[in-house]
């Protein structure tokens, strides 16, 4: 039998464009209706019809594997029409604007557009300027509200709570949606937030954001309940900001030695895709205590209830 969504959660905002600005009610609530999307995946007919009639489309001007076809999927079993929007192959690369594209796309009549940028601020300047709702699936390096959401429902999923667990998040920082993204949400439902990466990888002031920081693993690891490790993102590096990959893993990867210092039953996630020996090794990332795989699936589920929650305000308005 399909699990039905709760009809008594209302998700107040037209679009989702950062987890500030969310309350512990919203989040609580998208994690709620997620919960029973996981239900729903794992049936052997997995299809609902509360956005059927919908139009989604996916622009993503970043390239994604896993968050786009993430989405897709997410859509496709909600009934909704979705489209994937190849920018690659698209008038934007010859030269035509992120307001022109908003105009070419709102002109199209979308219920929902699911956007990825490489600039901070691009996507929440496209949802001025449309009808419809627009998801932000990672800008720059702003946010990421549903990597942050769906890390949140695996955790709560292995730990049974959320509140008062010392959450390590470790490495690339400075570079990192997701880290900002996961810091307010876990503050926001009450767990203790460290970051751990060497002094060039960490923002100034991310103090502010009401995280603990430390320099070595050994500090930032001690009775940690989960190691989120991040993506060194050398793409988005434009000077030398570790000495060298190998000394960065020496110093900062993830391997058996480092996860001792952890506690006994601490977990370990990764938002992907993973650079192994880089940040983690093979052997934790595979290992008994690894979540990385129930984050990919907790990735389609969050991401349904997501739209879910948006369709229901479509169907209201």
């Amino acid at each position: 039998m399909e699990p039905e969504p709760n009809p008594l959660f209302v998700f107040p905002h037209r679009h989702l464009l950062g987890v500030a600005g969310l309350s512990p009610q919203d989040i609580e609530g998208l994690l709620a209706a997620a919960e029973d999307a996981v239900a729903l995946s794992r049936q052997f007919e997995k299809k609902r019809v509360s956005l059927r009639g919908r139009t989604q489309i996916n622009l993503f001007f970043e390239n994604s594997t896993r968050t786009q076809s993430s989405f897709e999927i997410a859509g496709k079993r909600l009934g909704a029409d979705v489209m994937n929007m190849s920018v690659g192959s698209s008038s934007i690369k010859k030269g035509e604007t992120v307001l022109d594209t908003a105009a070419t796309l709102n002109a199209m009549r979308p219920d929902i557009i699911v956007v990825r940028h490489h600039a901070a601020g691009a996507v929440a300047l496209l949802a001025q300027k449309v009808d419809c709702s627009v998801i932000n699936a990672g800008d720059g390096a702003h946010e990421h509200p549903t990597q942050a959401l769906l890390d949140a429902l695996t955790i709560k999923r292995a730990k049974g709570r959320i509140e008062g667990l010392v959450v390590a998040i470790c490495g690339d920082v400075l570079h990192s949606r997701v880290a900002r993204s996961n810091i307010i949400l876990l503050n926001a439902l009450g767990a203790r937030v460290r970051v751990v990466a060497p002094s060039t990888l960490l923002p100034a002031g991310v103090e502010r954001l009401g995280v603990t920081t430390y320099r070595t693993m050994r500090e930032g690891l001690k009775d940690a309940d989960v190691v989120m490790m991040l993506r060194l993102q050398l793409e988005r590096m434009d000077g030398s900001y570790v000495p060298s990959v190998k000394e960065y893993f020496a110093h900062f990867g993830l391997d058996a030695q480092k996860l001792a210092y952890a506690k006994p039953d601490a977990v370990v996630m990764h938002p992907g895709p993973m650079n192994r020996g880089v940040e983690i090794a093979s052997e934790v990332a595979d290992g008994p205590r690894s979540l990385i795989r129930d984050q990919v699936e907790m990735g389609v589920a969050v991401r349904m209830a997501v739209l879910e929650a948006l369709g229901g305000r479509l169907r209201n308005a």
